[in-house]
């Protein structure tokens, strides 16, 4: 039971950290990590299967060995981030609405800047 739990855990976060490659509110690289984390704790075929991907692969092999992602996957990250950011503000023109997305922005702004910079 607690192998398809973690299964279905790393699936779903899956799914909405690819979802998050799109929309700013659901965090990316969290969600992926997550689902690393899940499908080593479940089975191993779905782990080599999502370090093979093209897509997440080498962020998630890089952020385990921590040699950082590189200055130009940094510079697109947080153009992307903040261009999708800021439509969001414009489409839900809520105080609160603006609150919370400038919060998430400058929290995942902070770690990306913090991330070791890959040569």
């Amino acid at each position: 039971m607690r192998r398809v739990l973690f299964i279905l855990a790393g699936v779903v976060s899956l799914i909405l950290g690819a979802v998050g490659i799109v929309l700013p509110l659901l965090p990316t690289t969290p969600l992926v990590l997550l689902s690393a984390v899940c499908f080593s704790k479940s089975s191993k075929r779905l782990e080599t299967r999502l370090m093979k991907s093209r897509v997440f692969g080498g962020f998630i092999d890089n952020y385990r060995t921590g040699n950082g992602i590189g200055k130009m996957h940094k510079i697109g990250s947080l153009t992307w981030l903040w261009i999708g950011l800021i439509t969001s503000v414009i489409v839900i023109r809520t105080i609160w609405g603006c609150v919370v997305l400038g919060i998430v922005g400058v929290g995942v702004t902070v770690h990306i800047l913090m991330m070791k910079t890959k040569k």
